[in-house]
C-alpha cells in the first residue's frame, strides 16, 4: 500500500516507522516546510492518506484528498464542528473517510470499558463522575478529543449529566474535565466515580506514540479500496 503522510511531525515520523515495518511505502510526506508539494499529481500516487496536522489545516486537507479520490484517515482533533460538512462531501464524492479521536487499540478498548462502567453507574447516583487528561505541552486543543469522546459516552449513559465543561464544577448536571499539559507526556486519561464511601477509577496511560501510530496504519489498511464513512469500531470489529 502506498501512503501519503499529511503532517510529518513526531506522530508522522512514528506512523512512517510503523508503515515501513508493515511493508508499506510512504510516497508523500507533507509538513509546514513543503506545503507546495501537496498537489493533485503527488496525492494521486497514494492509495491512502493519513492526516495528522492541526485543527486549522485538517478540513482543507481532508477535502483535498476526497476531491482527488484518495481515502483519508484523520487523527487531528479540534475541528469537529466541520465534521458534518466532511461527511456530506464524502458521500457526495463517493469517497472514503475514517476519523477517530484516538487510534490506539488500547484506548478503543478503554472506550468500550468506559461505556460499560457508565451504564452500570447510572443506577448509583451517589457517585459523581469526573475526568482528567494529561498531554504534552505541544497539544493545542483542550480537552483532548479522547477526553471528549469519554465524556460524551458517559453523558449518554448517565441520566444526571447533560454536558461537559473543561473546568472544576459544582453543578451536579455537568461533567468536569480537567486538562493538564506536561512536557513529553504522550497521553493519560482517567475517569473517576467518587462517593462518600469509595472511588472507582479507570485509567489509560500511553507509554509512547507507537500505539496511536500502529492504529492509524491499521485504519489505513482497513479503508484502502473501500467507500464510505468509518470509525475504529469497524477496524477493530467492536
Amino acid at each position: 500500500m502506498k501512503i501519503a503522510l499529511l503532517g510529518y511531525g513526531k506522530m508522522g515520523h512514528t506512523i512512517e516507522k510503523m508503515a515501513l515495518e508493515r511493508n508499506h511505502e510512504v510516497v508523500l510526506k507533507i509538513n509546514d516546510e513543503n506545503l507546495d508539494e501537496l498537489t493533485e499529481e503527488n496525492i494521486s500516487k497514494a492509495d491512502v492518506a493519513i492526516e495528522f496536522t492541526n485543527p486549522d489545516s485538517a478540513v482543507e486537507n481532508i477535502l483535498f484528498c476526497l476531491q482527488n479520490n484518495v481515502p483519508v484517515v484523520c487523527g487531528t482533533t479540534g475541528w469537529l464542528s466541520k465534521q458534518p460538512l466532511i461527511e456530506e462531501k464524502c458521500k457526495e464524492l463517493n469517497g472514503a473517510f475514517l476519523y477517530a479521536s484516538n487510534y490506539s487499540v488500547g484506548v478503543n478498548i478503554f472506550f468500550e470499558v468506559n461505556k460499560k462502567l457508565a451504564a452500570l453507574m447510572n443506577a448509583h447516583p451517589a457517585y459523581n463522575v469526573t475526568m482528567e487528561e494529561i498531554h504534552h505541552t505541544h497539544k493545542k486543543d483542550a480537552p483532548s478529543g479522547t477526553a471528549i469522546t469519554l465524556a460524551e459516552q458517559a453523558i449518554e449513559a448517565l441520566d444526571k449529566k447533560n454536558k461537559w465543561v473543561n473546568e472544576q464544577t459544582k453543578d451536579a448536571n455537568q461533567l468536569s474535565i480537567i486538562s493538564k499539559r506536561t512536557d513529553e507526556v504522550p497521553g493519560t486519561h482517567s475517569v473517576k466515580y467518587s462517593s462518600s464511601v469509595d472511588d472507582i477509577e479507570i485509567i489509560h496511560t500511553a507509554h509512547n506514540r507507537d500505539g496511536f501510530a500502529e492504529g492509524a496504519v491499521l485504519a489505513a489498511e482497513f479503508i484502502n479500496g473501500k467507500k464510505g464513512i468509518f470509525s475504529m469500531k469497524e477496524v477493530l470489529g467492536f
